[in-house]
């Protein structure tokens, strides 16, 4: 898809990845619409970006529909919002279990679900899912998280074939370690020295050669794919490594 002339809706885009990924989008020449939960930052990011913001939170019933009736026909839908938890699975709440399903998942396939059409009958659109290298390989104390990610690219996939020559695209981007807040609003602080913290900036950037290119699917950085790839490939020899490397 050529973007300039362009209009995109981008879920959680008043921080981190949503918000870097509305001013790459609209440096490109696209009118671009955010929707997430804080309302100064929603305010700042057009005042950089033009386009228009509606604050919203997805993990309330009604709030995607209400944002698609905002949003109207799109050329390009990013479904970005999410949320984390970090923890034994066997002391989570099981309310806040529902929570994660409802905003990575669910929110996500409602949002396509009211957009596509429009988008089908013009011939022309393009699905950005961002998923998580977690959602390919699990990863321990995220177990919920892991497996709302691993839906999401699952849906994205199987999407992408049901719309084969429609002139609708479907990607899913997998970022690892992003510096962003997403850590401490799950709950911990991320302490690893490997794989290193990236900008929300190069994720955006993926976001937008995905679209561009028409990629299916995009590890950020890249080498990410290689654990995903010895997973399904080698699965005992990925899972001794995991035990010992975590």
């Amino acid at each position: 898809m050529q973007l300039s002339g362009r209009t995109a809706l981008v879920t959680g885009a008043s921080s981190g990845i949503g918000r870097a990924t509305a001013i790459a989008l609209a440096r490109r020449g696209v009118t671009v619409w955010a929707t997430g939960r804080d309302e100064q930052a929603l305010a700042e990011v057009t005042a950089r970006t033009g386009g228009s913001w509606l604050a919203a939170d997805l993990g309330v019933a009604g709030e995607a529909e209400r944002v698609a009736r905002w949003a109207g026909a799109v050329d390009l839908l990013v479904n970005n919002a999410g949320i984390g938890w970090a923890g034994d699975f066997a002391t989570m709440d099981p309310a806040r279990a529902e929570e994660l399903f409802r905003v990575n998942l669910l929110v996500p396939i409602r949002l396509v679900e009211l957009l596509l059409p429009e988008m089908l009958e013009r011939g022309v659109g393009h699905v950005v899912n961002v998923a998580s290298i977690a959602g390919h390989v699990g990863v321990r104390h995220e177990a919920v998280y892991s497996a709302t990610k691993a839906g999401l690219i699952a849906f994205s996939e199987s999407l992408r074939y049901e719309l084969e020559g429609s002139g609708v695209a479907v990607s899913v981007v997998s970022p690892g370690a992003v510096r962003t807040a997403f850590f401490e609003r799950e709950g911990r602080a991320y302490a690893r020295s490997v794989p290193r913290l990236i900008g929300p900036e190069k994720v955006a950037e993926a976001i937008v050669g995905a679209v561009e290119r028409d990629l299916p699917e995009v590890f950020v950085p890249r080498w990410m794919g290689f654990p995903a790839r010895l997973r399904g490939a080698l699965p005992g020899l990925y899972r001794r490594l995991a035990g010992r490397f975590g």
